[in-house]
This record gives C-alpha cells, structure tokens and sequence, in this order.
C-alpha cells in the first residue's frame, strides 16, 4: 500500500533570534540571569543549596507542580551520590528543566493546502495581544504568505485604530466595522474576504477579555462557531497570549481560555529581563499546550518562535 503524501507546510524562521533572546532575557534582575555559583559558596553541593534552589524557583513563577518535580528528580540524584559539584547541579537541573519544555515545542506551521488559515487570538487586556498581532503578520509575510487581519476588538475604537496602523505598516488589509459592532461579524466578513481574496492567513483578533467574565468568554465562544459555520474546521490555530511579568495569573488565565475555548498555542510575552520567565515551565509542566512564540521586546523582530533548546541557552549561558 503507498505511503500517504506528507502534508506540505510553511514554516517561519528567525535569524538571529537566539543572540537577540539571549540579551533580552539576560538583564535586569530577573532569575534568568541568577548565576548558580552565587547559589553555591563552594564547588560542592549541600542541602541548604538544594534549598536556596528550591526557593528560587518558586519566586520565579516556575510554579509548585513544575518545582517539585525538578527538584524532586534533583534531590534523588543528591541522596545517591550523584550530585556533587555545582557543575553537576547546573547540568541536571538543564535537563530537567529541558524535559518540561520539550513536549511544548511545537511551533506553528501553516498547510499549503489550507486557504485562508484561521488564526483566533485571545487574551486579556494588556498583554499586547495586538502588536503580537502586527508582529506575527509581518513574519507570515516574511515566509512569502498573504495576510488579512479582522478588527473584532469592537470594543475599544483605539484598538481597532492600532490594528489598522499595523495592517498600514506591514501593507496587510484589515476588515473593521467600528467600535461596537458585533465581533463574530466582524469575523464571519472577514472570513468571506479572505476566502474571495484566496488570502493565506487571517488573523482575527478579539477584545481583551479577564477570563474570569463569562459573558465575554461566551462572546468568543460565538466567534469560534461562527467561524465554523463557513468551514467547519476552523478556527484553525487559537491562540492565547499572555503576559510574563504577570506570573502564576498567566497560568489561571491560560486554564480558563482553554476550558472555555479550546487552545491549540500560547505566545508569552514580555521576557525581557523584567518577568522572572519561570511561567514559560508552569505552563508547559500544567498544561502541556505548544508554546508558539515568546516575546523579548518592543521591535517586530523581537517576536520569535519558540524552541526548547534555544530557550535553554539563553537561560544557561551568559
């Protein structure tokens, strides 16, 4: 019996990302820049250093599940003789830390054979839903894919104002039809444009929202349905964004879109040096949903896709 043809995707690159990551994440006073030899006062390791690690952790927002399994497997490793030195340490805890991370890397790739691809943001106020927007369109573009953006955050003229400013920067059309108009039309119009247009990629975005309003959960609820009466298979990527600086909040807020709308990635924003970043393992260890992007800045270049590897670099080598 013939093998069945691979599904041809289109995926996004990042030159030179890891050098901009690496510098983004290694300032300010943040764990990620927190030196293992300032935890050790000699080459060898103790329990109070076990301890100090344990702590450590904690405070940097890498939450209680996710802490004790590292240190769990770190402390056995202790107790048989076969963690001794600070090199030691740094080694088992990278790998460690590495296993949370792996089943999350799983970055976004667009079908050819899927005309327009849907992706649905979501997310609360403030975590810079829609410049992560602007950004992802430009990278799209940068893979050689047309883009389409929906303005279904209707409930704030400025947003649907900074949406269009990023559609006339990156040359990508948005479709709007003003402050207070329903988002699920919003969505429906754009989805018809896009597929009359044979656009590659919408991106719809949708108004910030705390995960804890219900009539607004169930808002986007209706934008996801309506979207699927066109096509039934879509939306085909949602996508929450989150904000590092805001800690074990991300994690409520990252359970809660995900009970309510079912999320396929998660971008994480902001780890520049300012968030503890911790939260990229809370995430992973709790939920195991692919981690699609993170962001180390204020420039387009600034958002890239994550890898496990790459991640851990930044964090271990100063």
């Amino acid at each position: 019996m013939a093998k069945p043809e691979k599904r041809k995707t289109t995926k996004l690159k990042q030159p030179g990302f890891l050098t901009r990551m690496r510098a983004s994440l290694n300032k300010g006073d943040s764990w990620l820049t927190y030196d293992l030899r300032n935890l050790l006062p000699g080459e060898t390791v103790d329990q109070d250093a076990l301890d100090e690690l344990e702590t450590q952790l904690l405070l940097s927002d890498v939450g209680v599940d996710a802490t004790a399994q590292v240190m769990g497997r770190l402390q056995t490793l202790y107790d048989g003789g076969r963690l001794r030195t600070s090199k030691d340490l740094g080694k088992s805890l990278r790998e460690h830390l590495g296993n949370i991370l792996a089943p999350c890397e799983e970055p976004l790739e667009i079908p050819d054979d899927t005309r327009p691809y849907v992706i649905l943001m979501v997310g609360v106020n403030g975590v810079g839903k829609t410049t992560t927007i602007g950004k992802l369109a430009k990278k799209l573009q940068d893979a050689k894919l047309s883009v389409m953006l929906a303005a279904g955050d209707t409930f704030r003229a400025a947003a649907v104002e900074q949406l269009q400013g990023w559609g006339d920067r990156n040359n990508v059309p948005v479709v709007s039809q003003g402050s207070g108009a329903d988002s699920a039309s919003v969505a429906y119009d754009a989805y018809s444009r896009a597929k009359a247009r044979d656009i590659d990629v919408l991106i719809v975005d949708t108004a910030g929202r705390l995960h804890t309003q219900n009539h607004l959960m169930d808002e986007l609820k209706k934008i996801k349905r309506v979207l699927g009466k066109q096509d039934e298979t879509t939306p085909h990527e949602v996508m929450l964004v989150v904000d590092a600086t805001t800690g074990g909040n991300a994690l409520q807020q990252a359970a809660a879109f995900n009970e309510a709308v079912g999320l396929t990635g998660i971008t994480v924003t902001k780890l520049d040096g300012s968030a503890s970043g911790g939260i990229v393992f809370a995430i992973c260890q709790k939920l195991g949903i692919p981690l699609r992007f993170i962001g180390v800045g204020e420039k387009t270049e600034d958002l890239g896709v994550f890898e496990a590897e790459h991640f851990l670099d930044a964090l271990f080598k100063r």
